[in-house]
């Protein structure tokens, strides 16, 4: 039998520092979340106050003597003097540390619509089940990802990579096990949701029908293959394609449209929602200058009265004033860092997409993350919290940070396209056919082959589909409807 042995083992691990927590939080905020999470803290911290003539020059100079103070005060007591509170922008790159936050959010900053009256959203809702439910705490992780992705239908917005992205640096993980973890959270209830399209949204509901369901098999068929068909309620087609009897179908029918195609709308009780941009464009000159909304600068100071306590009191009121100051700080050093990087990542996005400013969508250049990441030098994972659901004001109207960004098509010499740019060009194409023969998806390619650009003609029906345009033949057979009237 072998001895039981006692072994000391030596590790070394990164720990994020609580105002870089604040920080990264802060900019994950939208405008209407970031103002709620101050007038908390203010309400909570006596140390901060709003100041009503924030355009006003601060007054540093007692500011500066009360530094002084405190510090000779710390040296004093023997106390260790606190090595400051600046970090700058390159320190968002959180590579290799760990902490507790959950991928996007925590439970203390549950996201509020801006016009909800329910006391359960669509989120809520989903959280509450990923936290009840047995997942691991990296899947948990990666389905609360997925949760905050979606739209207000229910539908996952962006691919796979994208979550992988949002998940980074502090997840590292494969597209496959976000892929598993996703069919999961597509098995939460409302099930389907979390869904990437009307399509897959009904074939999730029919296979968790109960296990003998007549007609499930030629529901999958349809709702996989031929779901613009069951749209369009063009039975003698669907006959033709399925080679069904008239019976199945029409109990496969019956079976899909007893589904919801949207699960989660049930749960969309918001009033209307006015978008107010964070970034405003403007040009001047030759050049475009980004500038922030005057919201983004929230008014706060410290509080005079209480700093006056803190000089004179001791013991434990003195320590806790401190500890609201040191919060205080962090609070004004982290809201200064989000506005400079926000302000950063947008003059690059602007910097790039000069053309579509002038010229429209037709001049999108490909844009990623990491390119924007790069050249303001940051992390990934920071531009992507930078750029979700902040606004941008352009002359062509207002826009999502997002919005900017697109993949790529490669061109006849080598070059690249962005796909935004692309689906102009198809809109174009399409805008400007014959009436009584609609282009193909294969012409269209070869079109967009002569100008260079290579797209295959899968991609086309891809990105036409997007753009909520019909193939060839329901657009030859819209042509003829109206011509009948």
């Amino acid at each position: 039998m072998a001895n039981p042995s006692l072994q000391i083992r030596l590790t070394q691990k990164l720990a994020m520092a609580p105002q870089l927590q604040q920080a990264i939080r802060l900019l994950q905020l939208n405008r209407i979340e970031l103002r709620d999470y101050i007038q908390e803290v203010v309400d909570a911290n006596p140390l901060l106050d709003h100041d009503e003539n924030s355009a006003q020059p601060k007054e540093k100079g007692e500011e500066v003597s009360f530094e002084a103070e405190m510090a000779e005060k710390r040296k004093t007591e023997g106390e260790q003097e606190y090595a400051g509170d600046d970090f700058g922008a390159d320190q968002w790159s959180t590579e290799g540390d760990t902490w507790t936050e959950t991928a996007g959010w925590s439970d203390d900053f549950s996201e509020q619509q801006i016009a909800d009256t329910s006391s359960t959203s669509l989120r809520e809702h989903l959280l509450t089940q990923i936290r009840l439910a047995h997942f691991s705490e990296l899947d948990a992780e990666i389905a609360n990802a997925i949760v905050y992705a979606l739209d207000d239908d229910g539908f996952l917005h962006g691919d796979i990579p994208d979550i992988r992205e949002s998940l980074l640096p502090e997840v590292r993980v494969g597209e496959d096990e976000i892929l598993a973890v996703l069919h999961r959270v597509q098995r939460l209830e409302p099930v389907g949701v979390a869904s990437r399209d009307p399509g897959e949204c009904i074939q999730v509901q029919l296979k968790a029908q109960p296990t003998g369901t007549a007609g499930v098999d030629l529901a999958l068929r349809l709702a996989r293959d031929h779901l613009k068909l069951v749209a369009a309620n063009d039975y003698d087609e669907m006959l033709k394609e399925t080679g069904a009897t008239s019976d199945n179908l029409k109990q496969a029918l019956e079976l899909i449209r007893g589904l919801d195609p949207h699960p989660g709308s049930r749960f969309d009780n918001r009033q209307d929602e006015y978008l107010i941009p964070d970034v405003y464009v403007r040009q001047n000159g030759d050049e475009w200058e980004t500038t922030l909304s005057p919201e983004s600068n929230p008014g706060l100071r410290l509080n005079k009265y209480y700093i006056s306590l803190l000089r004179k009191s001791g013991g434990e009121d003195a320590d806790y004033l401190r500890g609201r100051l040191q919060e205080a700080r962090w609070l004004l050093s982290s809201l200064e860092l989000r506005n400079r990087t926000l302000l950063s990542v947008s003059q690059c996005i602007v910097d790039t997409q000069k053309d579509f400013l002038v010229d429209g969508e037709i001049a999108m250049k490909p844009l990623i993350l990491k390119e924007v990441a790069d050249r303001v030098g940051v992390h990934e994972s920071t531009v992507s919290r930078a750029t979700t659901r902040k606004y941008m004001l352009t002359p062509r109207g207002i826009f999502e940070l997002k919005y900017f960004f697109s993949s790529h098509v490669r061109t006849t010499d080598g070059g690249i396209v962005s796909a935004t740019a692309t689906k102009a060009r198809i809109q174009i194409l399409i805008d400007n056919e014959p009436a009584k023969r609609p282009l193909s998806d294969q012409e269209i390619s070869q079109l967009l082959k002569e100008t260079g650009i290579r797209v295959a003609r899968r991609t086309v029906a891809k990105y036409r589909e997007s753009l909520g345009i019909g193939s060839s033949s329901e657009r030859r057979r819209a042509y003829r409807r109206t011509m009948t009237f």
